[in-house]
């Protein structure tokens, strides 16, 4: 598990402002971990994590005006239906909320990345670390269990 940057960076809705902005990312040779993007009539948020946060920060503060930047739970998952929602039970049954969360593509039998942003990022980690480590996990090598409950 990592707590990670995640920057949001408020987009014109129009073409080619979002090529404009990951273009900056790209020559700055940022690789970007996970990515999500909403929109509405007037704008949109791109919602980033990267695998280096100090240079994106740099490169945002030169290449665009609107942004800003929030922690952020990611954790590697199997590729596989229910690991997402087993992190998510893990979260609820301790009572902690999930603002908003979203993953990355991952090729069949392969690892994804799922992004969670929380109410209570400290006791989200500890109780992570805690049930994963309990249940001789790595945070790296999550899997769906079902049936958990009874």
């Amino acid at each position: 598990m990592l707590i990670q940057t995640q920057f949001s960076v408020f987009l014109v809705n129009k073409p080619g402002v979002l090529a404009s902005v990951t273009g900056h990312i790209a020559k700055a040779k940022i690789n970007l971990m996970a990515l999500t993007l909403m929109d509405s009539m007037e704008h949109g948020v791109l919602r980033v994590v990267t695998d280096n946060a100090e240079e994106c920060r740099k490169v945002l503060g030169k290449a665009h005006d609107r942004w800003t930047e929030t922690e952020v739970i990611v954790l590697e998952l199997s590729n596989e239906p229910g690991a997402f929602a087993h992190v998510a039970q893990v979260l609820a049954d301790a009572h902690i909320n999930i603002s908003y969360a979203y993953c990355t593509g991952g090729a069949p039998g392969g690892r994804t990345r799922a992004v969670y942003k929380v109410a209570d990022l400290k006791k989200a980690q500890k109780v992570i670390e805690q049930t994963f480590h309990t249940e001789k996990e790595s945070a790296h090598n999550i899997k769906p269990h079902h049936n958990r409950r009874g």
